[in-house]
């Protein structure tokens, strides 16, 4: 019956829509999807759905947020052999390892399901972690465990099936070309090139956080700048908060401070999310109006507002309009 087969559709909805960079989509059909599946019994759709939750949550959550939609998903996976779910999930913890600035766990992660052997993660979503895996293995200082996945990851770019494909390859060959400056830019260069003909702002804004932070280190402080500032912009307006702050932290230590981007008062403990709910709400809209205008789910809206009033010591939507007409007058 439809009942049955809806979880199944909003499992496919969900990957569809993570593939495709859409991340508050494939949240909000996750979101549902675990509801279905609890409601139909349906425990191996359940690991998937929190799967893509731990991955999307790796953009703009907590690591205990992360860490607890991995493990759920880990669980069932493991019983019953789910091998995509069970790499999303790695793959998931390693990209907030990434976001955390822990590099060495991240690669450490994503080596054995990349890697040859036995312990080899589902083939479609190696070929999605293995940017991943270089960025890991660069920041780490191993590059060479990612030799032999980049040139997987060849063939899988020349497939056509991923058109973000070309644009992380590029991005990839710059980064193992860190020791030859020319070869490096030109291959970031030709990865930007290629990120404006496939869309998708978090990859972009990665390469583009990644070639600042290359060229800062190159000593080339204002051109760095610049890419910086677009890496957080892009970062920002995709809700990748996380990777938001790292950008910030980036275009700070190349001497500017991106102060412009930030709230005054109370308000700067909010994340950039939480803050464009706090404006709405303050603004009298209810939390369906602000689901609608940012494009979640009311729950998520719900979800961001009790942490907003948690941070902020507040009980009310009064109290919360009150204090955004004080301090942004």
């Amino acid at each position: 019956d439809a009942g049955a087969e809806l979880p199944r559709a909003l499992e496919l909805l969900a990957y569809g829509e993570l593939r495709s960079g859409r991340h508050v989509r494939a949240r909000a059909h996750a979101e549902e999807g675990v509801r279905a599946a609890l409601a139909a019994g349906q425990r191996n759709v359940l690991a998937h759905q929190h799967a893509v939750l731990a991955l999307v949550a790796s953009l703009d959550r907590d690591v205990d947020t992360v860490a607890r939609h991995a493990a759920a998903a880990q669980h069932v996976a493991d019983r019953h052999g789910l091998v995509q779910a069970a790499t999303l999930a790695q793959w998931a913890l390693a990209r907030a390892d990434l976001a955390r600035g822990d590099a060495a766990r991240a690669a450490a992660r994503l080596g054995p399901l990349i890697g040859r052997g036995p312990r080899r993660g589902h083939f479609g979503i190696r070929m999605l972690a293995v940017p991943c895996l270089v960025e890991a293995a660069v920041l780490a200082g191993e590059p060479g465990g990612a030799q032999g996945a980049v040139g997987e990851f060849t063939v899988w770019a020349q497939r056509g099936h991923d058109p973000l494909a070309p644009a992380q390859l590029a991005r990839c060959r710059a980064l193992l070309a860190a020791g030859d400056p020319a070869t490096a830019e030109s291959r970031f260069e030709e990865s930007l090139t290629r990120h404006e003909r496939a869309g998708g702002d978090f990859e972009r804004a990665r390469t583009l956080a990644l070639y600042g932070k290359w060229l800062r280190r190159t000593r080339r402080p204002a051109r760095a700048r610049t890419l910086l500032r677009d890496a957080l912009v892009a970062f920002e307006r995709c809700g990748a908060t996380v990777w938001a702050a790292q950008a910030a932290a980036e275009l700070r230590a190349t001497g500017e401070s991106p102060v412009d981007s930030e709230p005054p008062g109370r308000l700067a403990e909010l994340t950039p999310q939480q803050l464009r709910i706090a404006r709405c709400v303050a603004q009298g809209e209810t939390n369906r109006e602000v689901a609608r205008r940012l494009s979640v789910s009311p729950r998520t809206v719900d979800h961001h507002l009790r942490n907003v009033f948690d941070r902020l010591g507040i009980r009310s939507r009064v109290e919360l309009a009150r204090l955004v007409d004080r301090t942004e007058p």
